[in-house]
Formats: C-alpha cells, sequence, structure tokens
C-alpha cells in the first residue's frame, strides 16, 4: 500500500448532461403556454450556448427553465459563463452564453495557493489542466476537497482519480 494517497482536480463538463438539460428545456418551451407562437431556439456550439427569442422577458424565463433543468441534472451553474446580449434579425434577442470548462493556469496558481496556505504538508502539482493534490493523510485530502467546495472560486471543480 502506498504511503502517499492523492486525487486530481478537474473542471470538465459532462456532455451527455448537458445534451440532455438542453433537450429537457426545448420540450418546457414547446408545451408552455407563455412562449406559444414565439419562436425560440436554443443551440450548442463548440463551447458556447446561443439562444435566441422574442425578447429580454422571454430570454429571462428561458435562463431560468434552463437554470433548473441544469440543477436537476447535477450540472454546476458555473459552467455558464457571462451571457453577451445583443440584438437579433427580426427584433429578436440573441445571448451567446460561453461555456467554462478546463483548469487554466491563472486558475490552478489560484487554488495551489490557497491548497498550500492552508494544507502545508500536502503537494500539489499542476498538470496542464488538471491539479494534482497528494498527502499522506486521507483526512487531509478529503478537508482540502471540502474547502475547496466551499470557496468562492467561479470554477466548477471535480475531483477525480481519487487513490
Amino acid at each position: 500500500m502506498s504511503s502517499e494517497h492523492s486525487f486530481d482536480i478537474v473542471s470538465e463538463i459532462d456532455g451527455q448532461e448537458l445534451a440532455n438539460a438542453l433537450d429537457q428545456t426545448r420540450r418546457e418551451l414547446a408545451v408552455r403556454y407563455d412562449f406559444r407562437d414565439v419562436p425560440t431556439e436554443i443551440k450548442q456550439e463548440a463551447a458556447q450556448l446561443v439562444i435566441i427569442t422574442a425578447d429580454e422577458y422571454k430570454l429571462k424565463a428561458v435562463r431560468d427553465i434552463l437554470d433548473t433543468k441544469f440543477l436537476r441534472r447535477g450540472l454546476s451553474l458555473k459552467i455558464l459563463g457571462q451571457p453577451n446580449n445583443e440584438p437579433a434579425t427580426q427584433g429578436q434577442i440573441r445571448s451567446t452564453i460561453p461555456l467554462v470548462s478546463g483548469v487554466s493556469a491563472e486558475y490552478a496558481k489560484q487554488i495551489n495557493k490557497l491548497i498550500r496556505d492552508n494544507f502545508p504538508k500536502s503537494k500539489t502539482a499542476i498538470q496542464g489542466e488538471t491539479i494534482r493534490v497528494s498527502s499522506p493523510n486521507i483526512d487531509t485530502l478529503q478537508d482540502i476537497m471540502e474547502m475547496l467546495r466551499n470557496s468562492d472560486l467561479s470554477l466548477p471543480l471535480q475531483f477525480t482519480n481519487y487513490r
């Protein structure tokens, strides 16, 4: 048995759950009375969502439904970046929402510093978009996970490869 225990910190989007949440949102919009005869479209592009609808009020309603479906599917709302709203054709509004995934170098350094400040005996290693945290004590690793879950990072974090 190894004397070092470790886990990886990643930020990934479950593509299937995202597709399911978008599909459920489309279905709910199709049967809602207030969206009858209102052309509303939700598309997933490479790293963003595009919502096209009639006006700001309808856009807010779509976002509320989308947020609810995300939470029910176990997706963090932190994967949705800052929306960019702009006018579209025929008086409609287009909202482009970037999807946030991957731990950037900036966030990796911030997470690394947070762990080292609070748990000096643990070791961290930045490996691309993954951060490996290791410690001889399993309880320390669980405390690190709890600290990161409760932190105010604007990045959805998952903990994988726990050994």
